[in-house]
């Protein structure tokens, strides 16, 4: 093992760095006949680059940093998709949101388990844990059983009863900085690249990491009242950050700032023998949230089900050097509130691929939570003032459909790597690995969201079996904006002729990609603007002949939004609209609340910003 100031100091290389194993510690008599419990603390809205543990730059946080001076710095820890409710639903089921309908944040409408699954703290239950949440149960899924036995804590529970405690902690939550950051600092701060370098960015950056020593403190109170009730050797304590964030252009983009957590677990001295760990060590294998579910079954001697998709990283049977061979971990982009995106990456090793499905939503598309904080404002202030770095205006800029970053180089992704030729094999490689992920779940999110709510919510795994050659083909259809115009020409006309809406909806959006490139297909798409039965056909024909200036898209948009029956419709419309409103060359719409049919709480959050009308939306919404 490596100590932490080893891996501080680069001895640490890379994801496979060797690590010697050590043998399991031989049983404690005080654990003789019992098992150990299990606390997850989240930290809410932050990467592991705000953490001095993990990242130079960043904040000291000496309470967890003394939980790792008992345990395990797990240095390459991710979630599968930065935002909450959707990152939440992953640690909570072990499974894929892309695969089992879980995905979009927030949900239109839940959906149930996968079959002959419960959540984690109902299959604690069942392993006879006593299970308290502290105390988010925003999940994009149902769940007919009870989930916990309690919202407070572990004192509940019977004598000699194990339990599994989970809690949140909402001081470094994104709303913090809609507090905080007001004002600006010429105080030196570090300022990541992707940023402009101004008083508010570094006042911004000073004030999180205010927020982190809070933070930090709230873990340690747990830790105190966990050795005052006598259980801390008994226990297994994980922290780690419920995603990314929360700085602009990290919660809900899947850059490493929105994915990469910071983890780490106290081994408790009780029952040291169940893992293959030594304390104040770091792990660089790769774990993910699919992971988290099966490690603290694993932990508790409970039979992990076979439809979770993760594999557990501590506990009985997994020993040290097989976790350091992970070497990679999946992510997802889907729908943020009422901004809609389609991206997915495999880190590999030091070589992130990102796949922009619908590279034209840049990523500073207008989001109205994001935005609520100033430093996001003055980005897009700046942008338009043409007063950014070229690396901080890529935020605001139509991104490419793939793109390869040297992590170990380039951490905050700003040096898009695919076009080198020397390259070639490692993007190709990766290409490859893509494609075989999204076809083998196979992910739900080539079809629109709302036809899901449509067909496939009832039972959104069989809906996925039931159509995955299908899906197959969606996602051939979408890669045909990676191999050149020239090559896809054939079969772009083959998908725009196609009987299967989602085939024309997708090739579509792969003349988009190629933009005035594609200005043969002109035609086609004006006779598919004017007449396609399926109305998102209709938008996406209209978005492609817009972005290339072939035709203006008003006439057509505004109909669908006139007619479009299902609200999700209209969520996913309104998204054109900004980007058309809202990108280069940029059109101007005349709409009202009375221009669309179909309402939702998304629905009025877009309303609200194109008509510059304030206001609530109708449904009150949470706090993420």
């Amino acid at each position: 093992m490596l100590s932490r100031r080893e891996f501080l100091a680069g001895t640490l290389t890379g994801a496979t760095a060797a690590i010697t194993a050590s043998s399991f510690a031989a049983e404690s008599p005080a654990s003789k006949g019992k098992r150990p419990n299990i606390v997850w603390l989240m930290s809410e809205d932050n990467s592991k680059h705000y953490m001095k543990l993990f990242d130079e730059n960043g904040a000291e946080t000496p309470r967890i940093a003394a939980m790792a001076k008992s345990g395990v710095l797990f240095t390459r820890a991710f979630s599968n998709c930065p935002v909450c409710s959707a990152a939440r639903s992953i640690l909570a089921t072990g499974c894929y949101g892309s695969r089992i309908g879980t995905q979009f944040h927030r949900k239109f409408k839940t959906v149930p388990m996968p079959d002959g699954l419960a959540p984690i703290g109902t299959l604690m239950k069942q392993a006879g844990y006593y299970t308290s949440n502290v105390r988010k149960t925003d999940y994009n899924f149902s769940y007919k059983g009870k989930i916990w036995d309690s919202g407070k804590d572990w004192r509940g529970r019977k004598p000699g009863q194990p339990f599994f405690h989970k809690q949140q902690f909402g001081v470094t939550h994104e709303s913090g900085l809609h507090r905080a950051n007001k004002g600006g600092t010429d105080e030196k701060m570090f300022v990541a690249p992707c940023h402009p370098d101004t008083p508010l960015f570094r006042q911004a950056n000073k004030a999180y990491k205010e927020l982190h020593a809070k933070m930090d403190a709230q873990i340690g109170a747990v830790v105190d009242q966990l050795k005052k009730d006598g259980v801390l050797e008994d226990t297994f304590v994980f922290y780690f950050g419920d995603h990314g964030g929360v700085l602009p252009g990290s919660k809900g983009y899947v850059y490493e700032t929105g994915l990469h957590v910071p983890l780490v677990v106290r081994i408790p001295e009780n029952f040291k023998h169940l893992v293959d760990l030594k304390p104040d060590s770091s792990v660089g294998g790769f774990v993910s949230f699919i992971d988290f579910a099966p490690t603290a079954l694993n932990l508790a001697g409970a039979k992990i089900p076979s439809q979770m998709d993760g594999k557990p990283f501590m506990g009985p049977g997994v020993k040290c050097d097989e976790v350091n061979k992970r070497d990679e971990t999946f992510g997802m982009a889907d729908r943020f509130d009422e901004k809609y995106d389609f991206v997915r990456t495999l880190r590999k090793g030091k070589y992130k691929y990102m796949r922009s499905y619908q590279p034209f939503n840049f990523d500073g598309l207008w989001n109205n939570y994001r935005y609520i904080m100033a430093s996001y404002k003055e980005w897009w202030k700046l942008y338009k003032g043409g007063k950014l770095t070229k690396e901080a205006a890529l935020f605001f800029e139509p991104r490419a459909p793939e793109a390869l970053y040297d992590i170990d180089k380039d951490p905050y992704e700003v040096n898009n790597i695919a076009s080198d030729p020397a390259n070639a094999k490692v993007l190709a490689d990766m290409r490859t690995r893509l494609q075989a992920r999204v076809k083998g779940m196979p992910d739900l999110s080539f079809f629109p969201e709302s036809e899901l709510v449509k067909k496939a919510w009832g039972n959104p795994v069989k809906f996925g079996q039931d159509q995955k050659a299908r899906i197959a083909t969606l996602v051939d259809i979408a890669d045909l904006s990676l191999i050149g115009l020239d090559k896809a020409k054939d079969k772009i006309t083959a998908a725009l002729e196609s009987k299967d809406p989602w085939a024309r909806y997708w090739g579509l959006i792969v003349c988009s990609c190629f933009g005035k490139q594609a200005e043969s297909f002109v035609a086609k798409a004006k006779s598919l603007a004017n007449a396609d039965a399926e109305p998102l056909v209709r938008v996406r024909a209209a978005e492609f002949l817009a972005l290339t200036g072939a035709a203006a898209p008003q006439k057509v948009i505004m109909d669908v939004l006139a007619t479009a029956e299902h609200p999700l419709e209209a969520v996913l419309t309104l998204n054109t609209v900004v980007l058309l409103r809202d990108g280069k060359p940029g059109y101007k719409f005349d709409i009202t609340a009375d221009s669309v049919k179909a309402k939702c709480g998304d629905v009025s959050r877009r309303l609200q910003y194109l008509t510059g009308k304030g206001g609530k939306p109708k449904k009150k919404r949470r706090k993420k």
